[in-house]
């Protein structure tokens, strides 16, 4: 996508063969030139935010104005594609203070302008015009360390590659062959005018959700997994008391929370949900809240917390959760035709603080401990209510961690740089906690 227009570009030559980077290099340079040269139909342009908009309306739309001819044949294009590589005009950075500000960065990888995404392919590549990229990931088809892995692989190679001459712009790796390549093809669209109330409709829907998106990137580098594998103690346990520290402080009550742990263990295995709050994780909080209740205490609370947590997270991974459970009983349920009250009450409370840790150094193609400023910040996702948060994490080195908190302006009862103030003052008591304790190892 490039400029409102839509190509296809082949991965290989007219032989097969696999093209070199100077290949792809010259064949994106065609199409962003190309792109420039015809100004994008209205309807054309926008159309990816009907990949944004319910999804019956969505369905309404293809059968309506996309089932025959050319924009037929054009939609079915995108959809083999591998995935969708956006030229995006737009020059995000990130803010000086990643608590009081939005991230923009993060903004426009989660949704750039609406129309700007193809949100139904696998992921979005978008490639900016001050050199930043970033991903955006369709959830379906995999979980986030999928994403992350290939990420990961892509920068290990991007910065041990042997660079761009900084005359031609080009890759320094020279072809050691010559491959006849297979043009870029545009793609054409043959829309009724009539499309565009439903093109109208969905954008501005899409404005709104984008208006109305609370998101906040923490650069937390005070410290993180050093400190925590040094007292003996899970760092993703530990965060997640943090987060339940913050939580509560923010909310003044505990909340059904949700983590996912992967289940990769099994055959096609995805996640299962682990479930944070337990009777010591609520204890380890209110010691912390009690003046009258020691730091000794406090780190003993927090270690059975984290040990419980832990403990739930194995059992999570190795088939032992009940969440899956409960949503296959609830698919048999309405297969059957069956009512049950106990589904219906458990199925209906709603996960108003969703979280999840996407994992580092998944690969062994490069020293990230010794490469600091080559660090991922990771990625995030929305609420999965409108009057909670999600909170995703990296833990991207022993000194560093990244959080990603989402939450919505119009929720009278959250506030993204509100619950973010109170995670960071979680983190720094409960380093006092261990270190008081003398916990360090």
């Amino acid at each position: 996508m490039s400029n409102g227009h839509y190509y296809i570009l082949q991965s290989t030559g007219v032989d097969g063969r696999k093209l070199s980077c100077r290949d792809i290099e010259k064949q994106l340079q065609w199409i962003v030139d190309d792109s420039k040269l015809e100004e994008a139909n209205d309807i054309e342009k926008r159309l990816p935010v009907m990949t944004a908009a319910d999804r019956s309306a969505w369905a309404q739309f293809r059968e309506q104005y996309m089932g025959e001819g050319v924009t037929r044949a054009s939609l079915e294009a995108i959809e083999r594609a591998i995935f969708v590589l956006v030229f995006d005009d737009a020059t995000p950075s990130h803010p000086k203070d990643s608590i009081s500000q939005e991230d923009a960065v993060a903004h426009q990888a989660i949704h750039g302008s609406g129309f700007n995404r193809w949100f139904d392919k696998s992921f979005n590549l978008i490639v900016y015009a001050n050199s930043r990229a970033n991903l955006n990931v369709e959830h379906s088809w995999a979980d986030a360390p999928v994403a992350a892995h290939m990420w990961e692989w892509i920068l290990s190679a991007e910065y041990s590659g042997p660079g761009y001459d900084d005359f031609t712009g080009m890759n320094k790796a020279i072809p050691s062959e010559t491959i006849k390549l297979v043009p870029p093809l545009r793609l054409r669209f043959n829309f009724k005018e009539e499309a565009i109330t439903m093109i109208d409709a969905a954008t501005v829907a899409a404005r709104r959700a984008i208006d109305d998106l609370d998101l906040r990137v923490v650069r937390h580098d005070a410290y993180s997994k050093g400190l925590m594998k040094r007292v003996g103690m899970s760092p993703d346990g530990y965060i997640q008391m943090a987060l339940q520290l913050a939580y509560f402080r923010d909310a003044g009550h505990f909340t059904q929370t949700y983590e996912s742990s992967m289940t990769r263990l099994f055959r096609h295995g995805r996640t299962e949900t682990v479930r944070p709050v337990s009777m010591e994780s609520t204890a380890f909080v209110r010691a912390m809240e009690n003046p009258d209740i020691s730091n000794k205490e406090r780190a003993s609370l927090l270690r059975k917390a984290v040990e419980k947590h832990v403990d739930r997270y194995r059992n999570a991974m190795c088939g032992q959760g009940i969440d899956r459970h409960l949503f296959c009983l609830y698919i048999v349920s309405v297969w059957r035709n069956v009512s049950s009250p106990f589904l219906k009450e458990v199925l209906s409370v709603p996960w108003k603080l969703s979280t999840s840790q996407t994992p580092a150094q998944q690969t062994l193609r490069w020293d990230m401990p010794n490469n600091p400023n080559k660090i991922s910040g990771g990625g995030g996702f929305g609420p999965v209510t409108d009057d909670g948060y999600g909170v995703s994490y990296i833990i991207s080195s022993d000194e560093l961690v990244f959080f990603h908190i989402a939450s919505k302006h119009s929720s009278k009862v959250t506030n993204s740089e509100r619950f973010a103030r109170h995670l960071v003052k979680a983190l720094q008591d409960m380093r006092r906690v261990v270190l008081d304790n003398k916990a360090e190892k």
